[in-house]
């Protein structure tokens, strides 16, 4: 069975960037590596084209990302493989990233007829004038848009579409790891009917991330690591910044629960994408009293996880993103057992393809539970008290997402309010997102929130106008 060793950026003489397939380290494309000229201009030709189209009513954004949608609906299964080549994702999980992107873009453009302002009078006190004050909601500017090789596809319909709902022009520049969709997006939008210069795509590292959070820009949305948000964050001085930065997100499962359904989505929001989602499943608390119970459960489905080539229909999981981030959940593993975890299932890995692996009994303190591991890992920790597992989560640096299975109406009021997390999901997985609902974490998982509606507001100006 083919398998990549690495799968590493490798420049050609005339910056070129060749993108290789994670599972059988196969060249399939080349992206053209921006510099400093390069990112002035899409910055400067999207500050041109802002200038007419912050006066484009609703009506003509809804149609520009009505007919992308339409374009990206045309192409959705060349698109598909383009993800399943460059990501390694299985080809079901990239269709369906697809249409999860073709209704991002819709929804964003149907959302343009929420976005209303108010009036309020200014006579609220005795001797005030009596005006009228006029509350709209204006274009912000120019968006630069950072993406993850994770979602190559829907994470930058996330900033793409409201972006462009809101009256905005958008320089993207997508992982290096996985550039393809995101580029072949930009040649959509070209045939969709998008003005130039209004969506562009730039591709690099992290320099030319910097180059874009430096330069002319009004807004800034990156998905991706803590330390690279706030190295962003300070190259982009007072530029409004939406950040979303990852979580270590956990799933409690109480005696109550519907045990098979708790089963079921651990597994599903653990291993979907070789576990390489930012809400994804990381600690599973189990209550001591249905513990072993669950593990068995668990470990059963964890065995009709199968891994192999993600272009297969029948490949359940596919690989990891490279051959160093693979070692690194390997090493994780490896670390979490010497501080005394118990591999259940898994732990071993053949190149970028890591096993499904299940750990019960892992450490509060070892670097598996602490930080966020981006790989096909579920980590147990039993608890008694709900209480303990509510500091326990609250104690850590991230805040994104969590999952609580119980039928307890009053715990679930209990928990849900005391959890420092940016969404609680009941009878669910961490994992669940819809396009239109808030989206984001607190404290190490970001600022700001996306899903369409909130971003449509996070990426507008307020303006008043008294009269």
């Amino acid at each position: 069975m083919p398998l990549s060793l690495a799968k590493p950026v490798r420049a050609t003489a005339a910056s070129m960037v060749e993108v290789t397939n994670p599972f059988d380290g196969s060249i399939i494309g080349q992206v053209r590596q921006a510099d400093e000229i390069a990112v002035a201009d899409a910055l400067r030709r999207a500050r041109k084209a802002w200038a007419s189209f912050r006066f484009s009513t609703p009506a003509e954004r809804k149609d520009l990302l009505h007919r992308l949608a339409e374009r990206l609906g045309d192409e959705a299964e060349a698109m598909a493989r383009t993800i399943c080549a460059e990501v390694g994702k299985t080809i079901t999980e990239a269709r369906n990233e697809v249409r999860r992107a073709r209704n991002t873009l819709r929804l964003s453009g149907d959302a343009v007829t929420v976005l209303h302002g108010e009036v309020l009078p200014t006579a609220i006190v005795p001797g005030a004038p009596d005006k009228q004050a006029v509350i709209t909601h204006e274009p912000a500017g120019v968006l630069g848009a950072i993406t993850p090789f994770n979602y190559p596809l829907n994470l930058l319909c996330h900033k793409l579409g409201p972006a462009i709902a809101a009256g905005n022009a958008v320089v993207a520049k997508p992982s290096p790891k996985a550039p393809l969709a995101a580029r072949r997006l930009a040649e959509l939008a070209e045939e969709a009917g998008f003005p130039a210069g209004l969506f562009s795509v730039v591709h690099g590292g992290a320099d030319v991330a910097a180059m874009i959070a430096s330069g002319d820009i009004d807004l800034l949305s990156f998905t991706g690591g803590p330390a690279a948000g706030l190295a962003l964050k300070n190259a982009s001085g007072l530029v409004r910044c939406l950040m979303e930065l990852g979580g270590n997100d956990p799933l409690i499962v109480m005696p109550d629960a519907d045990l098979d359904r708790a089963a079921e989505v651990a597994i599903t929001h653990r291993f979907e994408i070789a576990g390489q989602s930012c809400a994804a499943v990381k600690r599973l608390y189990l209550h001591d009293a249905i513990r072993e119970t669950m593990i068995e459960r668990i470990a059963a489905k964890v065995a009709q996880v199968s891994t192999g080539d993600p272009a297969d229909a029948s490949t359940v999981m596919g690989t990891v993103i490279d051959e160093p981030a693979a070692a690194e959940v390997e090493r994780r593993v490896k670390l979490a057992v010497a501080d005394g975890a118990r591999i259940v299932a898994g732990g071993s890995r053949r190149g970028t393809l890591f096993a499904p692996t299940l750990l019960d009994a892992v450490p509060a303190q070892t670097e598996l539970v602490r930080s966020e591991t981006f790989g096909p890992v579920l980590a147990v920790r039993p608890f008694h008290d709900p209480e303990a597992v509510i500091a326990e989560i609250n104690g850590g640096a991230y805040g994104l997402q969590a999952g609580l299975f119980t039928n307890d109406h009053a715990l679930v009021k209990r928990v849900a309010r005391r959890l420092r997390v940016g969404g609680v999901m009941v009878n669910e997985g961490p994992d669940f997102r819809a396009e239109n609902v808030p989206f984001g974490g607190i404290k190490s998982s970001g600022l700001g929130r996306e899903g369409i509606h909130m971003t449509l507001r996070e990426m507008s100006e307020i303006k008043v106008v008294i009269d």
